[in-house]
């Protein structure tokens, strides 16, 4: 767990035209995705060594450790675990036993004046990522950074971690390991060469049954109290000043204060990919409902159900639906509980097919003449090895063009968190495009 700092009417081929020229605009400066799997990169010296550490003890922040000690010792990729860092110490000492990190540390200001560490991976709650996040590139070290990148309220943080990053030479990836599927990749390359005409929609969908993100998030130890082993005021950081409660600190993602629910724990596993996809900005406005629909007990905040629909100046529309209360995506699916995504165009339209082993490509029907449907088969499927590699290949060789980047998760997480305002007051979320700010 958790460690945290004191957060006119045109005819269609003009307005291709202008769509094109504006899509270049938009897309200047964007990753350039390759989607040939990563092997082991090369170090710009023989005996360069990446030293990792990663803030964060808990759940997610162990499955950061597996992958990064298996990398390690069964692919011999050149990374040394170096440091750990979390609030609560007897997690934190856990944590470093089970995986021999060098150094333990509570506060990740420490651990970030640790010359030892190159390359941070942040697996705290989302109230907490943003801060730390600035902290390490400050730092001079590269970030891996658990989604949703900031939490709800943060959009003027979401901006400034922008910013700092764009600013800076350090490599930056976010933990939507989905992008680590070549069909994203392909289907934005597609779009990019004009397969679909001018882009007009994307849909996505996430859909599970059960609150096991929040419920059923284990309480460590019923008894445990703020002091010398709990740092209750660090957890917390700019979020509400509340009396400590063991719910509130090991069932963090029950609570709108640390977390949002399904719209930024999950939506960003498929979201993110169909605004990479599009290459779109920023949207003039969401709007979104939902709520709690099924899992009403004492201690839920966050709702388990929102949908929303966001409208982009680039005249595209993008929706995603989901429910913790329902798990049907149809036959095809990419990735647990996520529904595939359909991407549409005035002259065509992407999607997953044949049980995820192809995009299909499906000619709009114009006056009762369908063109040739087209397979194009999926190189690669999501692989969390390759996506660490992907971000340590980019540490190694300094190349800032990751599968998940700091300017797309910006794109990503406003529309998401316009999502949660708006549906918490009930009407739209309108976005200022020249001050980058939410302004209804």
């Amino acid at each position: 767990m958790n460690d945290q700092s004191k957060p006119t009417t045109t005819s269609p081929m003009t307005d291709r035209r202008a769509f094109l020229k504006t899509a270049t605009t938009v897309t200047a400066g964007l990753a350039t995705m390759s989607f040939a799997a990563p092997g082991i990169a090369k170090s710009k010296s023989p005996n360069e060594r990446l030293g990792v550490a990663v803030i964060g003890a808990g759940g997610r922040a162990g499955g950061h450790m597996s992958v990064l000690n298996d990398l390690m010792k069964r692919d011999k990729y050149p990374i040394d675990l170096v440091a750990v860092c979390d609030v609560y110490r007897p997690r934190l000492e856990a944590r470093q036993k089970q995986f021999k990190f060098a150094k333990a540390y509570m506060d990740h200001r420490e651990l970030l004046a640790d010359p030892a560490v190159d390359v941070v991976h942040i697996a705290t709650p989302d109230h907490i990522h943003g801060y730390q996040a600035i902290d390490a590139i400050k730092a001079g070290k590269d970030v891996y950074c658990e989604k949703p990148v900031t939490h709800w309220t943060q959009l003027d943080l979401t901006k400034e971690l922008a910013e700092v990053v764009a600013n800076s030479d350090q490599v930056f990836q976010l933990g939507t390991q989905g992008m680590s599927d070549s069909a994203w990749h392909q289907m934005k390359a597609l779009v990019k060469e004009g397969r679909i005409g001018r882009p007009l929609h994307g849909e996505a969908g996430f859909f599970r049954v059960g609150d096991w993100g929040e419920r059923r998030m284990p309480v460590d130890d019923p008894n445990a109290k703020p002091g010398k082993d709990l740092d209750w005021d660090a957890f917390l950081g700019t979020a509400p000043k509340r009396p400590f409660d063991v719910d509130r600190f090991f069932r963090w993602r029950l609570f709108e204060d640390y977390a949002g629910g399904p719209a930024t724990d999950l939506y960003p596993h498929c979201l993110t990919q169909v605004v990479d996809i599009l290459g779109v900005g920023f949207p003039d406005t969401v709007v979104a409902s939902g709520g709690i629909m099924r899992y009403d007990y004492e201690l839920r905040e966050v709702p388990d159900t929102i949908n929303l629909i966001a409208k982009y100046p680039e005249k595209v529309t993008i929706s995603v639906l989901g429910t913790q209360a329902n798990d049907f995506n149809g036959e095809e699916s990419r990735g647990a509980g996520q529904r595939q995504p359909m991407i549409r165009g005035w002259e065509g339209s992407l999607s997953i097919t044949n049980h995820n082993e192809d995009i299909l490509f499906t000619p709009v029907n114009e006056g009762g003449n369908p063109g040739k449907p087209e397979r194009i088969k999926i190189e690669r499927a999501e692989n969390m090895k390759d996506y660490f590699k992907n971000f340590l290949d980019g540490c190694l060789n300094r190349d800032k063009n990751t599968w998940s980047p700091m300017d797309l998760a910006f794109r990503t997480q406003t529309v998401l968190q316009m999502a949660m305002l708006g549906m918490r007051d009930e009407k739209v979320a309108k976005f200022d495009q020249e001050k980058k700010t939410i302004i209804a």
